[in-house]
């Protein structure tokens, strides 16, 4: 049996004494797109700040391997960083920066290696992701779906093994959003990376997810987590009423 990336148990996730989330409890694996989904307010975007150690459990515990993220100390955590990369929800990218000197940070903070290598390195990535001409421009003169794009290509550029995504879709026209997903799923079949992306758009919920976990505001706890085609046909009434588009997002 393939052991996983991330394992969660028992998880609460809180606001001071307002409970958002309770009982989580999925794991992560390897070579897989997981989807985070649900309503707007269910506590997406906040599961993935605790997935990265931006906040920590009320209840519970992520591990990555043997390592708890919220009881190990700070050189342990610098490290297990190093082992994902992060896509935030606007991009995130430095505007005082040019999109090539983004993707180089990481490799130039954490790496040590001559700049010459780090440069090549950076313009690879952003070829990957099909940016191949924008090394030297600046993030105001990308587009919505440039910008995702480009911060991709910075969370890739350690060849970490897991992307966390927030809403990489969010804001940008159907046939961008289309093209984003088939760079997610080159991602997974190619480099064999496994993604964990937080998402409330229907198509690319069905295009990319191996798996997707419901997180139920009103229950706050999830309340499923399968196949999104299995999920419409078989899951809960409010799964399949998201599902089929009655939801509000």
């Amino acid at each position: 049996m393939v052991k996983p990336l991330v394992v969660v148990e028992d998880l609460t996730l809180a606001w001071d004494a307002r409970v958002i989330q309770r009982g989580l409890n999925f794991e992560v694996r390897p070579g897989e797109v997981l989807v985070l989904m649900g309503g707007s307010g269910c506590g997406k975007s906040t599961l993935l700040r605790h997935l990265i150690g931006l906040q920590w459990p009320a209840q519970g515990c992520i591990r990555y391997g043997d390592v708890d993220l919220a009881s190990a100390d700070e050189a342990q955590r610098d490290q297990l960083r190093q082992h994902f990369g992060v896509m935030f929800q606007a991009g995130a990218l430095w505007s005082s920066m040019s999109v090539g000197e983004n993707v180089m940070l990481p490799l130039q903070e954490l790496t040590g290696w001559p700049q010459a290598q780090i440069e090549t390195l950076a313009r690879f990535k952003l070829a990957l992701v099909g940016l191949e001409g924008a090394f030297d421009a600046s993030p105001a003169e990308l587009s919505g779906g440039m910008k995702k794009r480009a911060a991709i290509a910075r969370a890739m550029a350690l060849d970490p093994p897991l992307l966390y995504l927030d809403e990489p879709s969010a804001g940008l026209d159907p046939i961008t959003s289309a093209r984003l997903d088939d760079l997610i799923l080159h991602l997974r079949d190619h480099l064999g990376t496994t993604i964990v992306m937080v998402t409330h758009e229907l198509d690319s919920i069905f295009a990319v997810a191996d798996r997707a976990l419901f997180l139920d505001a009103q229950e706050k706890t999830m309340t499923a987590l399968d196949a999104p085609l299995n999920l419409l046909h078989d899951g809960p009434e409010p799964v399949r009423r998201f599902l089929q588009g009655r939801a509000r997002s």
